[in-house]
């Protein structure tokens, strides 16, 4: 059964996660190194992990396998996910693939050095509604998507 994995900490997007898991009926676990709160609800968990570096993404990469989707901003844990076979999706709205996370994690170095150097300074722009509607949009997308194929996975099981 899919289900969805949230790099929690400092994500932005999620009550639109909790609501659209709540209309297919979806299990959601956010991971997070500190407590905080979440609507009550069967199908909701939090998972505290301790403080040390990449904790809860170790936790999230042990627990993730094809058919899953994570949410998260954190490109080295997308392309771990992607890696289990998890579908991936950032909270503004981009969805990390085989294809493009190499080029996306290469730009995000890119970027660092320059900021780094004093060439560029400032973060990414502020969070915006469009980014939310693009998450929203998305995040139906790869639940559609992943859906179609465990279909298509079970029609050829039944062929076989």
């Amino acid at each position: 059964m899919l289900h969805i994995f949230v790099d929690a900490d400092a994500c932005p997007v999620k009550q639109e996660v909790y609501r659209v898991a709540d209309r297919y009926g979806l299990e959601v676990t956010l991971v997070a190194n500190s407590a905080m709160r979440i609507p009550e609800n069967p199908r909701l968990r939090l998972q505290l992990v301790d403080g040390s570096f990449d904790a809860a993404d170790d936790w999230i990469v042990e627990e993730v396998g094809a058919g899953d989707l994570v949410v998260t901003a954190d490109i080295p844990l997308a392309g771990r996910c992607l890696k289990c076979g998890a579908k991936v999706l950032s909270p503004a709205g981009k969805i990390f693939r085989e294809n493009n996370i190499g080029t996306t994690l290469a730009v995000r170095d890119l970027l660092s050095e320059l900021r780094g150097a004093g060439e560029m300074l400032g973060g990414p722009p502020p969070f915006s509604r469009r980014d939310r509607s693009r998450f929203l949009q998305k995040l139906d997308e790869l639940i559609q998507e992943i859906r179609r194929e465990k279909a298509a996975g079970e029609t050829e099981k039944g062929l076989a």
